[in-house]
């Protein structure tokens, strides 16, 4: 037992000071990847991808709730909820690193300008100051939880003599447990805190207090996850895996056994079966390039900024190693302070980092190893959110390895002011927020939400839009379930064709009771004849959907269509989102227009892109010959910028007077390169569509400020003018 006091108002303010910067710098708006699908079903009370992350839709949903009477925007309110959760979590490392550093300093607050240092450093360190500032993921969540336990397990290590101390592990099991239903991450610390208890007093396990408590107080944690059945069941309009189960048996087996047997729904969406992924022995790239990327992504979190290359061994390695080596004196440190902290924290630190290397089992980093030339073999896109918790908690490191060395410096030094004279070197920690502002800020960021307003905005009436994957489809679902925006508009997900619920899910929404509306007021006089569909998209019964697979034609397969027929020859492969694709046009396209989000994707795989009509950013699929029977309004640009067709007049007035482009055309930084094709898609349009105005007569003004835009657009595409790399960085 220690008689360490700790500071609890002073991590009160380190934490509302982390709080004032992560709001000074916070994303107005949703943002790309899965923040658009994380703000909707937090909304709506709906399901998000599996595991579901039923934790954090509840807590999103309460916090937006009480944060309504401000009036802020619902998406700022959740991404708040990413600020104050990381902010907390700052709060308790900062009285980690004062509990270690008080056994260093005489003076009380010496130990708390240390720990305010530990706090700065771990706050801004480059992937949680940018997880913070838009919910892009649950993952602050899981590293609130992750501090709270580690606090937790080192209070009780401090009064573990004292009667009733068993109750701060028993609160770390129940937020461990609580956190997975948030998401796995929350897990991580059990084995530290294992070991801890193990060198500690592996005794207290057996005590009575604790033996009749724990495992009802996991189990009452777990059972958050019944929240997914019974809200799949009220059928929300995002409810992926449609978690429903016949019975409460069977559901509960799914949930106490972490969709091990049970409830089929259930279980595969806990076990996230829809992935398949493969066992960690069966490594998807030579374990060497996955530990590269997680060192390229340690290598981003002190001075993003300082070369906007994404690859290593730039600007940016001098203070890569300077806090690496912060991080071992920290480690240093801690061990002089308490052996059974130091394992702890070691323990953790390999867990949120080697451990999840092995673990997560990545493919090939997506900027690293530009040699494998085949996309399938590398990652979608950055996965250094994976790793908050292990930057979080070496940021806290460097801190207390530099209060460390400032110590150090000053026991030196000598003299009643020692430590003033030496306290310049604590600027130090001041270095990740410098360097990483500009790439950590969301703050004027308007981009994925208005991409996404400008692509349904794009659609006609009652229009079915295929897209290809999450990201072109999360932000649209935010548009429409939190905005209310263009929901008459049937967003189909090219990829979610392939399970078994999803065509079940579409058709239930498109039927006549469930058949949103189209807002005539949105946009006055854009779409003046708008007439509501009398029917479903798909006429198929769920045991026809259940037996569509993969199949290779024996023969010739001539598809009929209103006006023409599409041949497939023999030999072709028609898996099951083509199928159930080709099902939905031939069924709704008399009553609903067919609509692509790019030529290329679903549309090209079936054969569909020559009779593609571009409507602004949108392509419309007009199943007639295109140039025997043109409309009056369509135009096809020339040979050499890919003779595309566009309905001008639509394109034109969709471009000028409804779309919205704000942190699109003007943007000094684009941070995640890999929706770079997000600003190139403008730059395309904007670009294509200078050349249709041309060929169609239009003003030559018209023309002008079109190329005009488009070398706004290509500037942004590039990375933007501070964000473009140098020679030999990523292009």
């Amino acid at each position: 037992m220690t008689d360490h006091q700790p500071p609890y108002r002073a991590a009160v303010v380190a934490g509302l000071s982390v709080f004032v910067l992560y709001v000074l710098t916070l994303a107005p708006t949703t943002a790309f990847w899965d923040t658009s699908e994380y703000i909707a079903t937090a909304h709506i009370l709906g399901i998000p991808h599996p595991p579901g992350n039923p934790l954090f839709v509840f807590l999103g949903r309460v916090w937006s709730l009480l944060l309504a009477p401000t009036g802020l925007p619902v998406a700022v309110r959740i991404n708040l909820l990413a600020a104050a959760t990381s902010a907390v979590a700052s709060g308790f490392l900062y009285l980690v690193s004062h509990r270690v550093l008080a056994t260093f300093f005489t003076d009380r607050r010496l130990a708390l300008v240390g720990a305010g240092a530990s706090a700065l450093i771990g706050a801004t360190a480059y992937t949680v100051w940018g997880q913070s500032t838009v919910n892009e993921k649950v993952y602050t969540v899981s590293v609130v939880i992750i501090a709270a336990v580690t606090w937790l397990a080192i209070r009780w290590r401090d009064q573990k003599d004292v009667p009733g101390s068993e109750r701060y592990l028993l609160w770390a099991v129940f937020l461990m447990a609580l956190g997975s239903t948030n998401h796995q991450m929350s897990i991580l610390p059990l084995p530290a805190l294992g070991l801890l208890v193990l060198v500690t007093d592996p005794w207290v396990m057996f005590r009575k207090s604790v033996l009749l408590r724990v495992i009802p107080l996991g189990l009452l944690g777990l059972s958050f996850n019944f929240v997914l059945p019974v809200r799949a069941e009220l059928e929300p309009v995002i409810n992926e895996g449609a978690p429903t189960c016949e019975s409460f048996r069977s559901a509960a087996e799914a949930v106490f056994t972490n969709g091990k047997m049970g409830c089929p729904m259930l279980a595969d969406n806990l076990a996230r079966k829809q992935y398949q992924t493969p066992p960690v022995t069966q490594r998807k790239a030579p374990f060497g390039a996955q530990v590269e990327m997680y060192l390229q992504y340690f290598d981003w979190q002190w001075s993003r900024g300082v070369d906007p290359s994404e690859l290593p061994a730039t600007a940016r390695v001098p203070f890569t190693l300077l806090f690496a080596g912060l991080g071992l004196v920290g480690l240093f440190a801690v061990w002089r302070a308490d052996r059974g902290i130091f394992l702890y924290l070691v323990v953790l630190m390999g867990t949120l980092s080697v451990g999840l290397v092995i673990y997560l089992n990545f493919k090939f980093g997506y900027s690293l190893a530009p040699e494998i030339a085949d996309a399938n073999l590398h990652e979608v896109r950055e996965r250094d959110y994976f790793y908050v918790g292990s930057f979080l908690i070496w940021g806290a490191l460097s801190g207390i390895g530099l209060a460390w060395l400032w110590h150090t410096i000053a026991g030196a030094s000598g003299g009643a002011r020692r430590y003033a004279h030496s306290a310049p070197v604590l600027l130090i920690a001041f270095f990740p927020l410098m360097f990483n502002w500009s790439w950590a800020s969301r703050a004027g960021d308007y981009a994925a939400r208005d991409w996404a307003y400008d692509l349904l905005m794009s659609v006609e009436p009652y229009g079915v839009l295929f897209t290809n994957g999450d990201n072109d489809t999360f932000p649209l679902w935010y548009v429409q379930e939190v905005e209310g925006v263009r929901q008459d508009v049937t967003v189909i997900v090219g990829q979610y064709l392939f399970t078994t619920w999803y065509p079940k899910q579409l058709q239930k929404l498109t039927s006549l009771d469930r058949q949103r509306s189209f807002d005539q007021e949105l946009v006055p006089g854009l779409y003046p004849d708008a007439v509501t569909p009398t029917k479903s998209i798909l006429d198929l019964d769920p045991g026809q959907m259940d037996e569509i697979g993969t199949a290779q034609l024996s023969q010739d397969l001539r598809i009929r269509f209103p006006n023409m027929v599409v041949l497939y020859p023999a030999d072709m492969i028609l898996d099951r989102s083509h199928q159930i694709a080709l099902s939905v046009i031939r069924y709704a396209m008399d009553e609903r227009p067919m609509y692509f989000a790019s030529s290329g994707g679903l549309m090209n795989e079936l054969g569909l892109e020559q009779w593609g009509v571009r409507h602004g950013l949108a392509v419309k699929l007009e199943m007639r010959p295109l140039e025997s029977a043109p409309q009056e309004t369509w135009v096809q640009g020339s040979a050499e910028y890919g003779g595309k067709w566009f309905d001008l007049e639509r394109s034109l007035t969709l471009y000028q007077d409804v779309y919205q482009f704000r942190g699109i055309k003007d943007r000094p930084i684009w941070q995640d390169r890999s929706t770079l094709n997000i600003p190139w898609q403008y730059y395309a349009l904007a670009l294509q569509l200078s050349d249709a105005a041309r060929v169609g007569g239009e003003d030559e003004a018209v023309v002008i400020a079109l190329e005009e835009d488009s070398f706004g657009f290509q500037i942004v595409a590039q990375g933007g003018v501070r964000g473009t790399p140098g020679p030999g960085g990523d292009q």
